[in-house]
């Protein structure tokens, strides 16, 4: 990214935010391929547009690349990392490969130690795939041994064709006649599984301590209030991505040619945001719902998930259902009673971790 387009983005999201906290999120690709002089560069930009406000940042990192002075770095300028990585060793290799096919959990290991000899605050990031999937509790517990207290699990999901004009094998939500799933995609029922395994011990034990993203986007669902991810959202289209060029998409799941939205060197942030294209994209999420999700009994709590997901029909050949409906349908009828009990708690200003000692568990 040159230092035109970054400027140019920092000045955009910034004056887009209707909020006094900002946040920036830097993902790449390999965030850390760029020096600490881009991120100071970055800092400095955001001081001076910020004009005053908080602005905050997150860097998405595989770990590989971490050294001492980069977790000092982050430290002294309070970012909060994100680490992939998909479990023990067994789990994590088996797709995570360095360009020479090399196993990578050894360095990723060591990135974390690390974090943790500098204190930075990190969050583990984890795809669920065909393979690490029969491995729930395993995950979890080595999770709970490195010190993550905040666990997100991402389903894998992809449709591959070898025939797309653009040369693009992975395809988008639309598919083509020749579209087929991913050999390293989840089986929906087993993604189902994987969270309940999961969630019968943390509901137990873990409650407070540590934070699964779904549990909690359950919770808030069940509560009433919006989940913070926007998969769950009624309607999306406001987690745009940029590119290195200034090419913006309609969501870091769509960077496709067809859901391109415009560049930050011509139109600003809130231009594209609320131009015509991605309102409707947004909207989509929600008007294109099949009736079975319309009238499900967890409706509120999902709205179809995202949209790159609704790749098959439904029993009645209608288009549009989320390929995890069957895993997420499983999790949310298995977690409804204790869901229903921490909502009430809170509903009477109690701790949600008061389920834990409640006689259903």
């Amino acid at each position: 990214m040159s230092d035109q387009v970054l400027e140019k983005y920092i000045e955009s999201y910034i004056l887009a935010q209707p909020v006094p906290e900002v946040l920036f999120t830097w993902h790449g690709g390999e965030t850390l391929l760029r020096d600490r002089s881009f991120y100071l560069k970055a800092l400095s930009l955001q001081k001076r547009y910020g004009r005053g406000r908080t602005v905050n940042n997150t860097l998405q990192t595989n770990g590989v690349l971490l050294t001492d002075d980069w977790c000092k770095f982050f430290k002294d300028n309070n970012f909060l990392i994100g680490l992939s990585i998909d479990g023990p060793e067994h789990c994590h290799d088996i797709y995570r490969k360095n360009k020479g096919g090399e196993d990578t959990f050894k360095q990723v290991m060591r990135g974390i130690e690390l974090l943790q000899k500098h204190q930075v605050d990190f969050n583990t990031l984890s795809v669920i795939n065909d393979y690490n999937a029969d491995y729930p509790l395993e995950i979890y517990h080595f999770f709970k041994e490195i010190g993550s207290q905040y666990m997100q699990f991402t389903p894998i999901v992809e449709q591959l064709s070898s025939t797309r004009p653009d040369g693009l094998s992975i395809l988008p939500p639309e598919g083509s006649d020749d579209a087929v799933l991913a050999p390293w995609t989840v089986d929906a029922k087993k993604f189902g599984q994987f969270y309940i395994s999961i969630f019968d011990e943390w509901v137990k034990q873990d409650v407070g301590n540590y934070f699964v993203q779904l549990f909690d986007a359950t919770l808030a669902g069940t509560v009433g209030v919006m989940p913070g991810v926007c998969i769950f959202s009624e309607t999306c289209g406001h987690a745009t991505v940029l590119e290195f060029n200034g090419d913006v998409y309609a969501c870091d799941h769509y960077v496709f040619p067809e859901y391109k939205i415009g560049n930050i060197r011509t139109h600003t942030l809130y231009e594209m945001v609320f131009s015509q294209k991605q309102l409707r994209f947004g909207a989509d999420k929600r008007d294109l719902l099949p009736t079975q999700c319309i009238q499900c009994a967890f409706k509120k709590l999902c709205n179809g998930e995202c949209p790159k997901n609704r790749i098959i029909s439904t029993k009645t050949g209608e288009p549009g259902l989320n390929y995890l409906c069957e895993g997420y349908y499983a999790f949310w009828k298995h977690t409804r009673p204790y869901m229903e009990f921490m909502a009430n708690e809170l509903n009477f200003k109690r701790s949600p971790a008061n389920v834990m000692f409640w006689k259903g568990v």
